[in-house]
């Protein structure tokens, strides 16, 4: 294992950008998963990270120790518990930071059983959350417009949980293009839209479409769907957040598919 005593160190400072500059991360092609979970998730569906930064504490943690018991052949760096947390996205880390090649999915296919659309997401929180409701409803492709956030900023990989490696994501998609050359249900989502997403079919090829936190689906967008929904909301919220409404679209087709 190598130490790394300075924050002067090129090494450190190569790690560093990493961490907070999407920039660097989209030139390098390389991402930076904070937490066990994170890199066991990547170990376990693509396989062994470039390299792994652990804290001093961190090597006391049985959980980290055991992870990088698996890890031959891994460069293995270990910092001082305050270098670390200079790298460290959350509140209290668990010690391991892991660099790993950016998975990049192959072109958008021509034809696919189920996909999420989202033009210009902008919260790491959002995104986040919506690829976990993709992965666990098995919608496997997500597309981004090339105004979206980074699908690998740590903030996303976090609220992801893992999410990430269970699908194809397609950064910096012609969405219009994308939804004019999909071989089935285009969905569109829109407040107030008399249409409810539990009164379309939803069994067979569809393509979930969904907008900016703040402004929705461009008129574009809209004009390219072939139903333009809403959920339906009894009470006196006046909307609900995009990541919140994915899910309700996402599980319903799981729900539709039950029956």
């Amino acid at each position: 294992m190598k130490q790394i005593v300075s924050a002067a160190n090129p090494r450190y400072k190569a790690l560093r950008r990493l961490v907070q500059s999407s920039q660097e991360r989209r030139s390098t092609g390389l991402s930076v998963l904070d937490g066990v979970h994170l890199a066991t998730a990547y170990r376990e569906r693509i396989g062994a990270p470039q390299s792994i930064a652990v804290s001093r504490t961190g090597l006391a943690n049985p959980e980290v120790r055991g992870l990088l018991e698996k890890m031959g052949g891994v460069e293995i760096i270990v910092l001082g518990d305050a270098l670390f947390g200079g790298l460290s996205s959350v509140a209290t880390p668990t010690g391991i930071l892991a660099v790993v090649e950016t998975p990049r999915p192959r072109a958008v296919p021509q034809r696919m059983d189920a996909c999420a659309m989202l033009e210009d997401l902008q919260d790491p929180g959002n995104l986040g959350s919506i690829l976990r409701s993709c992965a666990a409803a098995g919608v496997g492709h997500v597309l981004l417009s090339k105004g979206s956030v980074h699908a690998w900023s740590p903030r996303v990989l976090r609220a992801g949980m893992g999410a990430h490696f269970a699908l194809s994501i397609h950064e910096q998609a012609d969405l219009l293009a994308a939804a004019r050359e999909f071989e089935g249900t285009r969905v569109g989502t829109q407040p107030f839209a008399p249409r409810a997403v539990f009164d379309v079919d939803l069994r067979g090829r569809v393509a979930f479409m969904f907008g900016n936190e703040g402004s929705g689906l461009s008129a574009r967008l809209l004009a390219a769907v072939d139903a333009v929904v809403s959920i339906p909301m009894p009470g006196r919220a006046e909307s609900l957040n995009v990541a919140a409404a994915a899910a309700i679209c996402l599980f319903e087709r799981v729900r539709q598919l039950r029956q």
